[in-house]
């Protein structure tokens, strides 16, 4: 099952450029958290090209069952660009991620067929050629902590790959950090029970 604090996203851009039948085929492609950051490099892309014939373009925004899907033939015989895109985009096992295609038109024909495997096959070149991370939802903690317990907290919280962002040293410790959401409840059961319940964590 899909995790949804945990997904595979592209670690930056690509660009691959492929000839078919004359007809040049640029495809890019970006990460984009949302739907918002799709339509920008979307209009990106179309502003440096403004002489191209088409730029058809398919997006996913999250993962799993919880996605923000768009598309666009751009002008393309229906369902011969956009759609295409869109299902290699769906079989790729990645979120947050946006592709555009921008053709120059040779002069022949590629027909219906040919269309959906050209705009298919575009796709399938980029994602090959893109670099992939993982996004991984963070929750952020205050944990106060009297000195005796600090050093084994501190402790604690890296082994749940927590990071430190702040640290205030008074009466008590109190220690400001960012943990993976998947990580937050095992954690909070793990510094309570270190502490013997001790600890307060806000």
């Amino acid at each position: 099952m899909a995790d949804p604090t945990r997904y595979p996203i592209p670690a930056g851009r690509a660009r691959v450029e492929l000839t078919i039948i004359n007809s040049r085929f640029i495809t890019d492609a970006a990460p984009t958290p949302d739907v918002a950051a799709a339509k920008a490099f979307i209009s990106e892309i179309r502003a440096a090209a403004p002489d191209a014939s088409h730029h058809c373009f398919a997006y996913l925004v999250g993962y799993g069952a919880s996605v923000t899907a768009g598309m666009s033939d751009d002008g393309e015989p229906a369902g011969t660009a956009g759609r295409p895109m869109l299902a290699v985009l769906r079989g790729a096992d990645l979120g947050d991620v946006t592709v555009v295609v921008t053709r120059y038109f040779g002069g022949t024909l590629l027909g219906t067929g040919g269309l959906v495997r050209a705009y298919g096959d575009s796709v399938k070149a980029v994602l090959e050629a893109l670099p992939r991370t993982e996004r991984v939802e963070l929750r952020s903690m205050l944990v106060r902590t009297g000195y005796a317990d600090y050093a084994a907290i501190r402790r604690a919280l890296e082994s749940y790959s927590a990071t430190v962002e702040d640290e205030e040293f008074a009466a008590d410790v109190s220690i400001i950090t960012q943990l993976p959401a998947d990580t937050y409840a095992a954690c909070i059961a793990a510094l309570a029970e270190l502490s013997a319940g001790r600890v307060i964590i806000e």
